[in-house]
């Protein structure tokens, strides 16, 4: 198993659409010049950016979060460069980067520390070989404070790992419940 470059990355999505839209490099700044959380290519990794459309926990109905039997009441959507996350409580997004997974990958994500040092969890599980989609992100709010994301810059980094064998069943083989997902994916039992 080993670890991909950025110059790995660049030649996968420039020769096989891996990753759309793509950034060959770190971007630190918009059109406007105004510092942004970094996103793009990174030494060993891409860093993806969240997009405007956020499901906003809420437990208005006292719902009991049942991943066999979402309730999805239990969101508020919100549309905005920002999402607000109330104290002790997460919401979803999606990567405005829609992934395709080569057999051999498999690939981590990690959230970025700049919303870490924050308190900011962001979890995602792994990409499997032969995914596609957007991948749908989830941030919990540890603290007991209100917490800002920031819609079209960088929250997490996906890490490709590759391995010396092909897999014999991918996810695209399996059929898996999450593959080609466009927009915020709830729980599908």
């Amino acid at each position: 198993m080993s670890i991909k470059s950025d110059q790995w990355i660049r030649k996968m999505a420039s020769e096989t659409g891996m990753i759309e839209p793509f950034a060959p490099n770190q971007v630190r700044a918009n059109q406007n010049n105004e510092k942004v959380i970094s996103y793009g290519t990174s030494s060993y990794g891409y860093d993806v950016r969240c997009a405007d459309d956020f499901k906003v926990f809420t437990n208005i109905n006292s719902a009991i979060v049942d991943p066999k039997a979402f309730d999805n009441s239990s969101f508020v959507d919100v549309k905005s460069d920002v999402c607000i996350i109330p104290p002790n409580s997460f919401a979803l997004a999606r990567t405005i980067e829609y992934f395709r997974i080569p057999r051999s990958i498999m690939t981590i994500c990690l959230g970025k520390s700049t919303y870490a040092r924050c308190g900011i969890i962001v979890n995602v599980t792994p990409l499997e070989p032969e995914w596609e989609g957007h991948i749908t992100l989830e941030f919990s709010n540890t603290t007991p404070l209100p917490a800002k994301i920031y819609a079209n810059e960088g929250v997490a980094q996906i890490l490709f790992l590759e391995s010396d064998q092909v897999c014999e069943t991918s996810y695209k083989d399996r059929q898996g419940k999450y593959q080609g997902q466009r927009g915020v994916t709830l729980p599908v039992a």
